[in-house]
Protein backbone atom coordinates (compact mmCIF):
# COMPACT_ATOMS: atom_id res chain seq x y z
CA UNK A 1 0.00 0.00 0.00
CA UNK A 2 1.57 3.42 -0.61
CA UNK A 3 0.39 6.22 1.28
CA UNK A 4 0.43 9.28 -0.63
CA UNK A 5 0.57 12.81 1.34
CA UNK A 6 -1.31 15.58 0.32
CA UNK A 7 -0.27 19.12 1.16
CA UNK A 8 -2.50 21.01 3.03
CA UNK A 9 -2.83 24.99 3.33
CA UNK A 10 -1.85 25.47 7.05
CA UNK A 11 -4.80 27.69 7.90
CA UNK A 12 -2.73 29.38 10.48
CA UNK A 13 -0.56 31.65 7.89
CA UNK A 14 -1.50 35.29 7.85
CA UNK A 15 -1.25 35.84 4.38
CA UNK A 16 -3.49 32.63 4.15
CA UNK A 17 -6.19 34.24 5.48
CA UNK A 18 -5.80 37.55 3.89
CA UNK A 19 -5.89 35.46 0.62
CA UNK A 20 -9.28 33.56 1.51
CA UNK A 21 -10.92 36.36 3.13
CA UNK A 22 -10.41 38.32 -0.13
CA UNK A 23 -11.76 35.67 -2.58
CA UNK A 24 -14.61 35.48 -0.24
CA UNK A 25 -15.36 38.34 -0.16
CA UNK A 26 -15.17 38.68 -3.70
CA UNK A 27 -18.15 36.29 -3.80
CA UNK A 28 -20.23 38.16 -1.23
CA UNK A 29 -19.69 41.25 -3.72
CA UNK A 30 -20.28 39.62 -6.68
CA UNK A 31 -23.72 37.95 -5.18
CA UNK A 32 -24.56 41.72 -4.17
CA UNK A 33 -23.86 43.04 -7.62
CA UNK A 34 -26.27 39.84 -9.21
CA UNK A 35 -29.04 41.33 -6.89
CA UNK A 36 -29.02 44.87 -7.13
CA UNK A 37 -32.26 45.18 -5.23
CA UNK A 38 -30.37 44.67 -1.98
CA UNK A 39 -28.94 47.68 -2.40
CA UNK A 40 -32.31 49.77 -2.31
CA UNK A 41 -31.40 50.43 1.54
CA UNK A 42 -28.50 51.80 0.39
CA UNK A 43 -29.88 54.17 -2.68
CA UNK A 44 -33.24 55.22 -1.17
CA UNK A 45 -33.02 55.71 2.22
CA UNK A 46 -30.70 58.18 2.61
CA UNK A 47 -32.76 59.72 0.03
CA UNK A 48 -35.64 59.34 1.67
CA UNK A 49 -34.30 60.57 5.25
CA UNK A 50 -33.14 63.28 3.93
CA UNK A 51 -35.96 64.59 2.32
CA UNK A 52 -38.04 64.10 5.22
CA UNK A 53 -36.02 65.76 8.07
CA UNK A 54 -34.89 68.99 5.88
CA UNK A 55 -38.60 69.60 4.34
CA UNK A 56 -40.43 68.83 7.96
CA UNK A 57 -37.67 69.73 10.52
CA UNK A 58 -35.53 72.50 9.09
CA UNK A 59 -37.60 75.41 8.69
CA UNK A 60 -39.13 74.22 12.27
CA UNK A 61 -35.44 73.95 13.85
CA UNK A 62 -33.56 76.48 12.44
CA UNK A 63 -35.38 78.14 10.23
CA UNK A 64 -33.36 77.86 7.25
CA UNK A 65 -33.43 74.46 5.51
CA UNK A 66 -30.03 75.69 4.04
CA UNK A 67 -27.96 75.52 7.38
CA UNK A 68 -30.36 72.76 9.07
CA UNK A 69 -29.04 70.54 5.99
CA UNK A 70 -25.33 71.36 6.99
CA UNK A 71 -25.80 70.67 10.58
CA UNK A 72 -27.97 66.99 9.47
CA UNK A 73 -26.47 65.41 6.33
CA UNK A 74 -22.91 64.61 8.19
CA UNK A 75 -24.83 63.04 11.42
CA UNK A 76 -27.39 61.50 9.27
CA UNK A 77 -24.61 59.96 7.27
CA UNK A 78 -23.40 58.33 10.31
CA UNK A 79 -26.83 56.72 10.78
CA UNK A 80 -27.31 55.65 6.84
CA UNK A 81 -23.75 53.62 7.02
CA UNK A 82 -24.60 52.41 10.55
CA UNK A 83 -27.74 51.18 9.14
CA UNK A 84 -26.26 49.51 6.33
CA UNK A 85 -24.11 47.27 8.35
CA UNK A 86 -26.81 45.54 9.94
CA UNK A 87 -27.70 43.25 6.07
CA UNK A 88 -24.07 41.80 6.96
CA UNK A 89 -25.53 39.76 9.73
CA UNK A 90 -28.82 39.31 8.58
CA UNK A 91 -27.24 37.97 4.79
CA UNK A 92 -24.49 35.76 6.86
CA UNK A 93 -27.20 34.14 8.95
CA UNK A 94 -29.22 33.23 5.47
CA UNK A 95 -25.96 31.59 4.20
CA UNK A 96 -25.35 29.67 7.27
CA UNK A 97 -29.46 28.56 6.78
CA UNK A 98 -28.76 26.97 3.80
CA UNK A 99 -25.47 25.69 4.22
CA UNK A 100 -23.49 27.66 2.31
CA UNK A 101 -20.73 27.78 5.48
CA UNK A 102 -21.07 24.22 5.60
CA UNK A 103 -18.95 23.76 2.43
CA UNK A 104 -16.89 26.39 3.76
CA UNK A 105 -16.11 24.28 6.40
CA UNK A 106 -15.18 21.44 4.74
CA UNK A 107 -12.34 23.81 3.21
CA UNK A 108 -8.64 24.14 3.86
CA UNK A 109 -9.24 27.43 5.17
CA UNK A 110 -9.33 29.46 8.27
CA UNK A 111 -12.64 29.67 9.87
CA UNK A 112 -12.31 33.41 10.16
CA UNK A 113 -12.48 33.70 6.40
CA UNK A 114 -15.74 32.96 5.65
CA UNK A 115 -16.93 36.28 8.48
CA UNK A 116 -13.94 37.89 7.18
CA UNK A 117 -15.17 38.06 3.79
CA UNK A 118 -19.20 39.04 4.07
CA UNK A 119 -17.88 42.01 6.19
CA UNK A 120 -15.38 43.25 3.65
CA UNK A 121 -17.73 41.90 0.83
CA UNK A 122 -20.09 44.76 2.36
CA UNK A 123 -18.52 47.58 2.44
CA UNK A 124 -19.75 48.34 -1.37
CA UNK A 125 -23.04 49.13 0.50
CA UNK A 126 -20.94 51.62 3.12
CA UNK A 127 -19.55 52.87 -0.28
CA UNK A 128 -22.90 53.43 -2.17
CA UNK A 129 -24.18 54.98 0.72
CA UNK A 130 -22.19 57.55 1.18
CA UNK A 131 -22.23 58.91 -2.63
CA UNK A 132 -25.66 58.72 -2.82
CA UNK A 133 -26.02 60.91 0.50
CA UNK A 134 -23.62 63.21 -0.32
CA UNK A 135 -24.33 63.44 -4.24
CA UNK A 136 -28.23 63.85 -3.34
CA UNK A 137 -27.20 66.58 -0.46
CA UNK A 138 -25.25 68.71 -2.61
CA UNK A 139 -27.81 68.67 -5.21
CA UNK A 140 -30.36 70.11 -2.85
CA UNK A 141 -27.65 72.76 -1.17
CA UNK A 142 -25.53 70.90 1.11
CA UNK A 143 -21.62 72.47 0.79
CA UNK A 144 -18.51 71.06 1.89
CA UNK A 145 -16.87 73.77 4.47
CA UNK A 146 -13.04 71.48 3.91
CA UNK A 147 -11.12 70.22 2.20
CA UNK A 148 -11.74 67.01 0.15
CA UNK A 149 -8.81 65.01 2.09
CA UNK A 150 -10.97 65.89 5.39
CA UNK A 151 -14.67 64.97 3.34
CA UNK A 152 -12.40 61.49 2.64
CA UNK A 153 -10.96 61.33 6.16
CA UNK A 154 -14.86 61.46 7.80
CA UNK A 155 -16.22 59.11 5.24
CA UNK A 156 -13.78 56.83 6.04
CA UNK A 157 -14.40 57.26 9.95
CA UNK A 158 -17.62 56.56 9.28
CA UNK A 159 -16.83 53.03 7.32
CA UNK A 160 -14.34 51.88 10.19
CA UNK A 161 -16.78 52.54 12.88
CA UNK A 162 -19.79 50.53 10.67
CA UNK A 163 -17.08 47.64 9.98
CA UNK A 164 -16.26 47.28 13.35
CA UNK A 165 -19.99 47.25 14.34
CA UNK A 166 -20.80 45.27 11.77
CA UNK A 167 -19.07 42.24 13.82
CA UNK A 168 -21.94 42.84 16.41
CA UNK A 169 -24.16 41.65 13.78
CA UNK A 170 -22.16 38.57 12.25
CA UNK A 171 -22.45 37.41 15.95
CA UNK A 172 -26.14 37.76 15.77
CA UNK A 173 -26.11 36.07 12.69
CA UNK A 174 -24.13 33.15 13.70
CA UNK A 175 -26.67 32.79 16.97
CA UNK A 176 -29.63 33.11 15.96
CA UNK A 177 -32.04 31.25 13.83
CA UNK A 178 -33.51 33.74 11.57
CA UNK A 179 -32.73 36.99 9.47
CA UNK A 180 -35.84 38.64 10.57
CA UNK A 181 -34.56 37.96 14.32
CA UNK A 182 -31.26 39.31 13.72
CA UNK A 183 -32.73 42.42 11.91
CA UNK A 184 -35.09 42.99 14.62
CA UNK A 185 -32.72 42.94 17.60
CA UNK A 186 -29.79 44.73 15.49
CA UNK A 187 -32.73 47.54 15.01
CA UNK A 188 -33.67 47.77 18.46
CA UNK A 189 -30.38 48.63 19.49
CA UNK A 190 -30.09 50.73 16.78
CA UNK A 191 -32.56 53.12 17.27
CA UNK A 192 -31.36 54.22 20.34
CA UNK A 193 -27.72 54.58 19.67
CA UNK A 194 -28.69 57.06 16.30
CA UNK A 195 -31.55 59.01 17.45
CA UNK A 196 -30.46 59.19 20.90
CA UNK A 197 -27.77 61.68 19.75
CA UNK A 198 -27.44 65.38 18.56
CA UNK A 199 -28.46 63.92 14.86
CA UNK A 200 -31.46 66.12 14.69
CA UNK A 201 -31.26 68.97 17.08
CA UNK A 202 -28.25 70.83 19.38
CA UNK A 203 -27.47 69.11 22.68
CA UNK A 204 -28.33 71.46 25.30
CA UNK A 205 -31.83 71.86 23.74
CA UNK A 206 -32.33 68.47 24.95
CA UNK A 207 -33.75 67.07 28.14
CA UNK A 208 -31.21 66.86 30.82
CA UNK A 209 -31.30 63.21 31.11
CA UNK A 210 -31.11 62.31 27.32
CA UNK A 211 -28.01 65.15 27.08
CA UNK A 212 -26.02 62.69 30.15
CA UNK A 213 -26.81 59.91 27.47
CA UNK A 214 -25.40 61.72 24.27
CA UNK A 215 -22.61 62.23 26.47
CA UNK A 216 -21.44 58.75 26.55
CA UNK A 217 -22.96 57.55 23.21
CA UNK A 218 -19.94 56.38 20.94
CA UNK A 219 -22.55 57.19 17.58
CA UNK A 220 -22.55 60.88 19.35
CA UNK A 221 -18.80 61.05 19.10
CA UNK A 222 -18.63 60.05 15.29
CA UNK A 223 -21.35 62.54 14.42
CA UNK A 224 -19.08 65.59 15.83
CA UNK A 225 -16.12 63.89 14.06
CA UNK A 226 -18.33 64.07 10.94
CA UNK A 227 -19.28 67.16 11.00
CA UNK A 228 -15.64 68.63 12.18
CA UNK A 229 -14.48 67.21 9.11
CA UNK A 230 -16.79 68.56 6.30
CA UNK A 231 -18.77 71.82 7.92
CA UNK A 232 -15.03 72.40 10.31
CA UNK A 233 -14.48 73.28 13.88
CA UNK A 234 -12.60 70.90 16.66
CA UNK A 235 -12.05 67.21 15.73
CA UNK A 236 -9.60 66.19 17.47
CA UNK A 237 -11.15 64.73 20.42
CA UNK A 238 -14.06 63.04 18.36
CA UNK A 239 -12.24 61.16 15.88
CA UNK A 240 -9.62 59.43 18.46
CA UNK A 241 -12.93 59.04 20.74
CA UNK A 242 -14.23 57.06 17.67
CA UNK A 243 -10.78 55.17 16.95
CA UNK A 244 -10.88 54.06 20.11
CA UNK A 245 -14.73 52.92 20.27
CA UNK A 246 -13.67 50.79 16.87
CA UNK A 247 -10.95 49.16 17.46
CA UNK A 248 -12.45 48.21 21.11
CA UNK A 249 -15.98 46.76 19.50
CA UNK A 250 -13.56 45.22 17.04
CA UNK A 251 -11.51 43.57 19.43
CA UNK A 252 -14.23 42.21 21.38
CA UNK A 253 -16.84 41.11 19.24
CA UNK A 254 -14.68 39.71 16.26
CA UNK A 255 -13.48 36.94 18.13
CA UNK A 256 -16.86 36.20 19.74
CA UNK A 257 -18.22 35.54 16.50
CA UNK A 258 -15.26 33.49 15.24
CA UNK A 259 -15.49 31.50 18.31
CA UNK A 260 -19.51 31.01 18.44
CA UNK A 261 -18.83 30.11 14.34
CA UNK A 262 -16.62 27.14 15.17
CA UNK A 263 -19.04 25.99 18.02
CA UNK A 264 -21.22 26.10 15.34
CA UNK A 265 -19.06 24.32 13.24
Amino acid sequence: MTTITVPVLAKGRPMGLVRHSLALARRSLIKTLRTPEQLLDVTLQPIIFIAIFVYLLGGAITGSRTTYLQFLLPALLVQTVMFASVATGASLNTDVKKGVFDRFRSLPISRAAPLIGSVVGDLVRFVVSIVVMLGFGAAIGFRIKTSPLEVLAACLLVMLFAFCLSWIWVLFGVLMREPGAVQGVAFMAMFPLTFGTNMLVPTDTLPGWLQAWVKINPVADVMAAARGLMNGGPVASPVLTTIAWSLGILAVFAPLAVAAYRRKA
